[in-house]
């Protein structure tokens, strides 16, 4: 019995590993470097308090600034991986990363001090609608959502390592873990530079050798001639918008892991390396489960593994209103890990489904605005109820949310399902034709 179970584990983990690029296990070592050093987002709310001395009223507005600069980069860099190429993006992201991280931990004056919140939100999320185009360029079609899937257990192993430590050093000085992720950001620029040739298509770079550019409409050519889609072709997909709608509002639920919920548990009399133990049992779960998971969830129709998720994430945060002791703290943090792991395959799916080639920098740039938004929104709303009202109402607030999450996704599957072919997703120059690419459906 055990000899079969662990020959199934190596089955499936050779399958889970086996036939993608080598660029791709390049750019995947750049992400888990990225994350093993990735300590300001988590830890950014008990410095302000902890060490700078704040509110937690104040503590969340820093995070909403440091959401604001991921916002207003979702945008600006998902262009900039288009015109000027993914490269040069995720390098400059890097390296202004190194450089805000150390100044946000030199600095003690307030208005600096949010200045550089906002700063280091920016670049650090300036690299993601890089790296996620430069991916989907460089992986054959039939293998990007399992290479999305490594690389996201990559991330949570990378952040649940880095978040345990993290926990622990922060008990005697906070500023060794800025200086941590400005070391680790100069080693992503530097294997960035050396192994990773720009992979935007038409410009030598690979395309995934496996599916020739998409039509599209006449107005996505840029004044460079060169095709491509603006953003207002974006904002204009009725169902990516759609979806990356409800993927805000989820992941605005998610994003209280890192700002809500340190500041809940400080409340509550708990220091700072009970939620490293929290965060790390979160990434550890993650990198546990994330691919047998996948491997059982990627057979799912998307619309009720979203549901699904939904729930869980809402009433996994709504637990913690009734206890404040480490073990039930422990069990709570399961169920909304297992939402997480279950939503993420079926969200990048959609997403490179909906991804005309040479859009995939700005399509990929506004999802990744759904979670910049959602890391703008979350320390606001958690900071302002924490500050007036009793963790417990925060819990209860999230546990609703994600049910009326849910049943957007519910609603939005009944509409997409029930709609004609013809009319469930424009055409290349604004015809409605063809058979309907928002996959609800399970294959036949």
């Amino acid at each position: 019995m055990t000899t079969v179970a662990t020959g199934r584990l190596g089955r499936a983990l050779r399958h889970s590993f086996h036939g993608l690029p080598s660029a791709y296990w390049w750019l995947w070592t750049s992400n888990l470097i990225n994350r093993l050093g990735s300590f300001v987002a988590a830890f950014l709310a008990l410095y302000v308090t902890t060490d700078l001395g704040h509110s937690a009223a104040f503590a969340g507005f820093v995070g909403a600034l440091y959401g604001l600069g991921g916002t207003v980069a979702s945008v600006v860099a998902g262009v900039l991986t288009d015109r000027v190429g993914r490269r040069p993006t995720i390098v400059v992201s890097q390296a202004s990363t190194s450089v805000a991280v150390v100044c946000l931990a030199l600095v003690r004056d307030t208005a600096t001090v949010a200045v550089c919140a906002c700063l280091c939100g920016f670049f650090v999320n300036a690299a993601r609608p890089a790296t996620q185009a430069m991916m989907i360029d460089i992986v054959p079609q039939r293998d990007r959502v399992r290479a999305y899937t490594l690389n996201y257990w990559a991330t949570n192993i990378g952040l649940g390592v880095s978040s345990t430590a993290a926990g622990a050093v922060a008990r005697h000085n906070y500023a060794y873990l800025f200086y941590a992720q400005a070391a680790a950001m100069v080693l992503c620029t530097a294997l960035v530079l050396a192994k990773l040739p720009e992979s935007r298509p038409g410009e030598g770079g690979a395309d995934g050798g496996t599916e020739p550019p998409e039509p599209l409409p006449p107005r996505a050519a840029d004044r460079s001639g060169r095709a491509g889609v603006s953003l207002w072709t974006v904002f204009a997909d009725r169902p990516f918008m759609a979806l990356a709608a409800l993927n805000l509002l989820l992941a605005t639920i998610f994003q209280l892991a890192y700002v809500g919920l340190p500041l809940a548990l400080q409340r509550q009399g708990h220091d700072s390396s009970v939620y490293g133990l929290v965060i790390g049992l979160n990434s550890l779960l993650v990198v546990v489960l994330q691919l047998p998971l996948t491997r059982l969830t990627g057979k799912w129709i998307p619309g009720p593994a979203l549901v699904g998720a939904s729930l869980l994430a809402g009433y996994g945060f709504g637990l913690y209103s009734v206890t404040d002791s480490l073990v039930p703290l422990l069990l709570a943090t399961c169920v909304w890990t297992l939402g997480e792991i279950i939503s993420s395959p079926a969200q990048v799916d959609l997403v490179i489904r909906l991804s005309p080639t040479h859009g995939r920098g700005r399509y990929q740039g506004v999802n990744n605005l759904s979670f910049a938004l959602a890391s703008l929104s979350a320390p606001l709303v958690s900071g302002w109820t924490l500050e007036h009202f009793a963790p417990a109402v925060l819990w209860t607030v999230t546990a609703a949310c994600g049910t009326c999450v849910g049943v957007g996704y519910h609603l939005l599957q009944r509409r997409i399902s029930g709609m004609p072919a013809e009319e469930a997703r424009p055409a290349p120059g604004g015809a409605r034709r063809g058979r309907a690419r928002w996959p609800w459906r399970a294959p036949r």
